[in-house]
């Protein structure tokens, strides 16, 4: 089965390389060459741009960052050429209503597509254990499945429908990007009240405080490691998404606004591109903690 996987970055490239492990046809497509050069060594094919992958693709995954670059490579001036009967799957985080969009004008095409956004990090895209929450017809999920099965532990198969994969990860989002930030005050405050940080961690991994986003992120803070799993950033957008799509339905967030603020203010001082969990810096330089590890410079 030929494959394409468009955007080789943190989530893309560990599907990338599991299909080509596990024998798939893979050709990835990402800008940067040295990125590229990952796929190439562990024996797949790689392009600059989507309107160079092969025409006879069989299954075009997306891993690209947004809406906007989702558009771009499926239906802009450079996008990849797909033939009738191909089917996409689109793993970016997407307002329910773009996923729809999407899924028609490819109907038109005679494209699929599989509503399919993904969780479980960089980690578990390695892993090939990511969780998918599906949504689109049966005959593409069945056609799909043998990339499901190389790329995710996990897959829900939510509706028929296109935006339901959508609407089910950007609830996901809302509580993964609320989580991060309550994780990152509680220790800020910790810290500021004297308490020691990695202590105050294997408590509060034991008590009815804890959550996965405190067990999975804050090792990052105390290993003063912010190198990107999933960046600040990333929630600057999924939270924005969350709170665009309440604003349409004229309901109350305020949880996900005060999230929200957060990131954006840790991207604002400059700190998009690192990993989540320092979305805390914005405590340290608000009070003037000292994080573990110390402030990179």
């Amino acid at each position: 089965m030929k494959v394409g996987v468009i955007g080789l970055g943190s989530m893309g490239m560990g599907a990338a390389l599991n299909l080509a492990a596990k024998g798939f046809d893979v050709v990835g497509c990402e800008p940067r060459e040295a990125i590229r050069a990952e796929l190439l060594a562990a024996g797949g094919q790689a392009v600059g741009q989507a309107a160079k992958l092969p025409a006879d693709l069989e299954i075009c995954i997306v891993f690209v960052v947004n809406g906007a670059q989702a558009e771009s490579v499926l239906f802009g001036p450079d996008s990849v050429s797909l033939p009738q009967g191909a089917i996409v799957m689109g793993c970016t985080t997407l307002a329910p209503e773009l996923a729809r969009s999407i899924a028609g004008r490819l109907a038109e095409a005679g494209v699929t597509m599989l509503d399919t956004p993904v969780s479980g990090g960089s980690v578990a895209a390695r892993a090939g254990t990511m969780t998918v929450m599906g949504s689109g017809p049966d005959a593409a999920f069945a056609r799909a499945q043998p990339v499901l099965d190389a790329i995710a532990a996990k897959v829900w198969r939510l509706g028929d429908a296109a935006g339901i994969g959508s609407t089910v990860k950007m609830v996901n989002q809302l509580l993964a990007g609320v989580h991060i930030a309550t994780a990152a005050e509680a220790l800020a405050l910790g810290i500021r009240a004297g308490a020691d940080p990695a202590t105050l961690f294997e408590v509060v991994s034991g008590s009815a405080g804890s959550s996965w986003m405190w067990q999975n992120r804050v090792p990052h803070i105390l290993a003063g490691d912010d190198t990107p799993h999933s960046a600040v950033n990333i929630f600057v957008k999924d939270l924005g998404i969350v709170l665009d799509q309440a604003r349409a339905l004229s309901f109350p967030l305020p949880m996900a606004s005060a999230a929200h603020q957060l990131f954006l203010a840790a991207a604002a001082a400059g700190h998009g591109a690192k990993d989540d969990a320092f979305v805390i810096r914005v405590y340290e330089a608000l009070t003037g903690i000292t994080l573990p590890g110390g402030t990179p410079a």
